[in-house]
């Protein structure tokens, strides 16, 4: 038996910086939580390939649900990623410039 607690999905957060606001991740994609929290994020196919949503992962961790997105081998050591295909599994802090609030 472990002594690990995880945080179900559900209650994930993902914090906007520069805006420095959190919002609740709910097990979606990063995009999709960041949309349903009443931000904007310039984005265009969804699936991993045109990188319009291309951020840069401060800390945290997620999973793709695409094997390999739309990134260089260099901007995953630098952190980025693709939030139309990034699930969190943990709280994300996400530097995001262009979001704006709705």
């Amino acid at each position: 038996m472990s002594n690990l607690t995880t945080t179900p999905v559900e209650a994930l957060t993902i914090t906007l910086l520069p805006l420095g606001c959190s919002v609740p991740a709910g097990g979606a994609t990063v995009l999709a939580a960041i949309e349903a929290a009443g931000f904007t994020l310039p984005n265009s196919c969804r699936n991993g390939t045109c990188r319009t949503c291309l951020c840069r992962l401060e800390s945290g961790s997620v999973r793709y649900l695409v094997e390999w997105p739309g990134l260089s081998i260099e901007e995953k050591r630098e952190h980025y990623l693709l939030p139309c295909v990034a699930v969190p599994m943990s709280d994300v802090v996400l530097r995001a410039p262009l979001v704006r609030r709705a």
